[in-house]
Formats: C-alpha cells, sequence, structure tokens
C-alpha cells in the first residue's frame, strides 16, 4: 500500500471520527437538498449502495467469467437483499489520458476516472451494459446517479491535483442531465438520488452539488458505514477480510448497530485492480441477516423514514414527512427537522420558497444581487428571500430582512397565506419549528 493510499484511509478515518465535533460548530440551514446518510429508524433495516458500476468484467480474482455485477446481484438476491446501484453512464470519453500506479489513486487514469478499468471503459457504465441494466431493474434494485463521466465537481488539489475536474455548475448540471435522459429515454427510469465522485462538492465558480441537485430535484445521496474493499492491502483475503469484519464487530457490540444506516461499496474493482466485494458481501448479507436485518434500497429505507432526527414514532414526524413529500423545504441540509428550534425569518422563507426559488438562485450569484442589505447573493437563503419579499409574503425594514429573527405567530400566519392562499391557524409565541409544521400540514 502506498504511502499516499494510507494517508487517504487514515484522513477517511480521522473525518469520520471528528465529524460530529466539526457539524456542531458549522452553521446549518434548511435546504431542498438533504445530504442522506442514515435515517433515524429503530428496525433492523438498512441499505447498501454500490458506486462506479455497471461492471461487466468479471470479478478478480475469479474462476467465473460472470459480470462482477451480475454476481453482486445474484448474492443479493439469495439473501432477498435489493441494491441501490449507483451507477456512471460511460468513462470512455474521458481521453486523452495516461495509466496511473496501481494502488494509488491514479490507479485508473492521471487525468480522469475509467471504470471499470484504464482503456477497458466498454466494459462499464450504463450505456455500454444494457443488460446489466435490465437485471438491476427486473431485480427490483435502485439505480441512482453517479453522474455520466465521472468526472470530479471541481478541483481538489490535496488528492486529486492531476485531475481534470468539471469547472462550473452548467458543466455539472448538463453531466447529470445526460445521465437523467439516458435512463428515461431508455428505460422509463426516473433517478431520484445522486453521490458525487469521490464527494468532491464544490466547483470554481462558486457554487457545490447541492446547488447542482437541487437544479436537478435531486437528493444528496452519502452513507454513514465504509463497507470497505476499496482501499488495496497486502493480500486479497486481508481485503475480503476488510468488507465484513467490522460488521461483525459493530453488530457483536450492538445488534442494533445498522438501523437505518446506509452501507458503502463498490461494484467495480479497487486499486490494486481486486474486487473483494465479490466474496466480502455473501459474508456481509449473512451476518445482518443472522441479526434479523432487511436490506432494501435507499429510497425504501427513505420512504419508511426520511429524516436522521425524527423516527416514525416522534409527535412531529407525519406531519413532516407529509410537508417534505409535497416538496415543502422542513429539512436542514444535514437532513434533521430539529423540531425544539424556534422558527426564524430566514427559515420561514425557506420554507415557502425553498424548492421553487432552487434554480433562482444560480442566476443570483452570478448577478451578484442582493435580496436585502443584511442577506447577501451568496447567503442559502437568498433566492428564497427574495422570493418572499418580490411576492408580498414578507417585508423588509430599513432594507433589512433579519434572516436570524424569530417568526411571530402573525408573520407566519400572513406570509402562508399570501404563499398557499390557505388559512393558517396561528401557532402560539414564540414559533417553534414542530408547531409550524403542524399548522402547515393541517392547513394543506
Amino acid at each position: 500500500m502506498s504511502l499516499m493510499t494510507k494517508a487517504i484511509g487514515c484522513a477517511k478515518k480521522l473525518k469520520h471520527r471528528f465529524s460530529d465535533r466539526i457539524n456542531q460548530n458549522r452553521p446549518v440551514y434548511l435546504s431542498p437538498v438533504r445530504r442522506i446518510e442514515r435515517v433515524a429508524l429503530k428496525e433492523r433495516v438498512v441499505a447498501m449502495t454500490f458506486d462506479d458500476g455497471p461492471c461487466a468484467l468479471p470479478a478478480n480474482p475469479s474462476e467465473s467469467k460472470d459480470a462482477l455485477t451480475a454476481q453482486l446481484i445474484r448474492t443479493l438476491e439469495k439473501y432477498g437483499a435489493k441494491g441501490t446501484f449507483d451507477v456512471v453512464g460511460d468513462t470512455s470519453d474521458n481521453y486523452p489520458d495516461k495509466p496511473g500506479k496501481e494502488g494509488s489513486v491514479f490507479w485508473g487514469g492521471i487525468k480522469f476516472d475509467h471504470y471499470p478499468d484504464f482503456e477497458k471503459d466498454s466494459f462499464g457504465g450504463v450505456k455500454n451494459c444494457p443488460e446489466l441494466v435490465k437485471m438491476i431493474l427486473d431485480g427490483g434494485h435502485e439505480i441512482t446517479s453517479h453522474t455520466w463521466s465521472h468526472v470530479l465537481f471541481g478541483p481538489k488539489p490535496l488528492v486529486y491535483g492531476r485531475r481534470d475536474p468539471l469547472n462550473t455548475i452548467h458543466d455539472v448540471t448538463a453531466d447529470l442531465q445526460k445521465m437523467h435522459d439516458f435512463m428515461k429515454d431508455n428505460y422509463g427510469y426516473e433517478i431520484k438520488l445522486s453521490r458525487p465522485p469521490h464527494y468532491v462538492d464544490n466547483t470554481k465558480d462558486g457554487f457545490s452539488a447541492y446547488d447542482a441537485y437541487a437544479v436537478m430535484g435531486y437528493q444528496y445521496l452519502a452513507a454513514s458505514f465504509d463497507g470497505a474493499g476499496w482501499l488495496p492491502l497486502p493480500s486479497y483475503q486481508a481485503e475480503v477480510e476488510a468488507t465484513w469484519k467490522p460488521i461483525e464487530q459493530k453488530l457483536g457490540e450492538n445488534p442494533d448497530y445498522f438501523c437505518g444506516q446506509i452501507i458503502f461499496q463498490k461494484d467495480g474493482y479497487n486499486m490494486s485492480r481486486r474486487s473483494p466485494v465479490a466474496d466480502g458481501l455473501e459474508k456481509q448479507l449473512e451476518l445482518l441477516t443472522e441479526h434479523g436485518y432487511r436490506v432494501v434500497t435507499v429510497s425504501e429505507l427513505l420512504e419508511m423514514c426520511p429524516f436522521s432526527d425524527l423516527c416514525p414514532s416522534d409527535e412531529t414526524f407525519a406531519h413532516a414527512k407529509k410537508l417534505l413529500d409535497m416538496g415543502v423545504c422542513v429539512c436542514y441540509r444535514d437532513n434533521t427537522v430539529r423540531p425544539q428550534n424556534l422558527l426564524t425569518r430566514g427559515e420561514l422563507a425557506m420554507m415557502l420558497n425553498g424548492v421553487s426559488a432552487a434554480s433562482r438562485r444560480i442566476e443570483l450569484v452570478k448577478s451578484k444581487k442582493n435580496p436585502a442589505s443584511d442577506v447577501m447573493f451568496g447567503h442559502p437563503y437568498a433566492a428564497a428571500v427574495a422570493e418572499a419579499v418580490e411576492s408580498g409574503q414578507m417585508t423588509l425594514t430599513m432594507g433589512r430582512f433579519n434572516p436570524q429573527v424569530p417568526v411571530t405567530p402573525a408573520e407566519f400566519t400572513s406570509a402562508c397565506k399570501k404563499r398557499l392562499g390557505c388559512d393558517i391557524k396561528a401557532p402560539q409565541a414564540p414559533v417553534s419549528r414542530s408547531a409550524a409544521i403542524a399548522a402547515l400540514a393541517q392547513a394543506l
């Protein structure tokens, strides 16, 4: 294993270890796009995602000539499990390029990724593997977008400094649209979730994957548990054990550990051009089945519980889910609802206009026009504030919007009536998010 590979592995572990502490100090905003890592489900239900496929090449090592994706599907079906296949479109246009060093992050290419391998692009992606796409869909599994070309959404100098990224939000949405149209036109399939290549989020022109997904109407597909297999280890056997031993350990410590979690896997080769998932998946499923888990698609998991902080038994759950299903922006970007929080003016503007204003945010940033003296054009609520003010839902005070000021009951009912055209029962002051969500859900 190279020093770079070890560094990446250590960095990911540190990131997960300190992510909660980091998030505590990071401001959160309501968002039409939620980062889906896990949900607050108390039942033993879990989802598995498989990146970078479909892969028509056989597993390595393997005596079988069957496609790796087909092998994974058969293993899932053996256990009555449903998978979420986070597929690419076709990487054959990612040339000219040169192959990188095996065992490094550039194993598949210096400037671009190539799946399933360098100069073997014709064996991967939905464009080149129609029989595997059909096998996925016919089996009741889910397809999500890992983008058409698997090119980074902007630069990441520390790890992928030699890569050629997509530079603008337009480039990103065009790539996503290509995948979306291909699946809809050829299979009548509507994509709802997407994961950025290597989780690189920010383009050079100041936008992010969240902006792109808002335009596309997608949710951000992340994961809460790394199924391993993508990092090279000294032996294939060690790589296989790395896919299931951590699961065995966690289940031994707490049988409910994986409730509502999303497990990351790889439908392809790792940096050493091996595919430990081919042998590790069965052991993973065996362990989960022994502990009474059902493995479902991510969309099925989200239908059971879409939130990371509200379980179905919580008082606010039914109202929040109703609004979410109707396209109302009730969640923060981290997929929490936080019903105990007071509702602020900025959040009310976002609740009422966040989804419809998604495309306008791009125009606002490009024009650098501030909707209020205290809400700059780049603020996450800027487009929603602009729509709330221009439509007369909410007002400015001496040019200021005061997005952090709590909403009054009168202001809440007035804004809702002007936006939705229906009477809303005024919640008591101060207006909590739970009260606002309940009042809105009961009126709609």
